[in-house]
């Protein structure tokens, strides 16, 4: 289990350090995967009952070589950590009863305008 509560506020602190708007709604993802696309699918549902929009789940290939689908749980809200954090328990503990893998959450930089650079974005 990771320390989500360390991990949230490093985020943000890093975010808000960079620049980017600390009043922006942002849009923060957290990442499920698994190789059984069944079990993966029935806690999308789940998830999605929780509040949270769903992305439709993509088979990708691993470090050590082996497939997963994988899967986003979407929420668009303010850098709340104590929000994110309890959002981030929550899911993983879900996930943890499906027998899924709960890999964290992200979330991308906000510009005053309000426009999210990502890792393709020269700043």
């Amino acid at each position: 289990m990771e320390n989500w509560q360390e991990f949230t506020e490093e985020t943000i602190a890093a975010l808000l350090e960079d620049g980017s708007d600390p009043d922006a709604l942002y849009t923060i993802e957290h990442h499920f995967y698994h190789a059984d696309f069944k079990k993966l699918e029935q806690l999308a549902v789940e998830v999605f009952k929780l509040g949270f929009e769903v992305t439709d789940a993509e088979e990708i290939e691993l470090d050590d070589g082996s497939l997963a689908w994988v899967f986003d749980a979407i929420r668009e809200q303010s850098l709340d950590a104590d929000a994110i954090t309890a959002d981030a328990i929550r899911l993983e503990k879900v996930a943890a009863e499906h027998g899924i893998e709960y890999d964290g959450w992200g979330t991308y930089f906000e510009d005053e305008d309000g426009y999210e650079l990502d890792e393709d974005d020269d700043l």
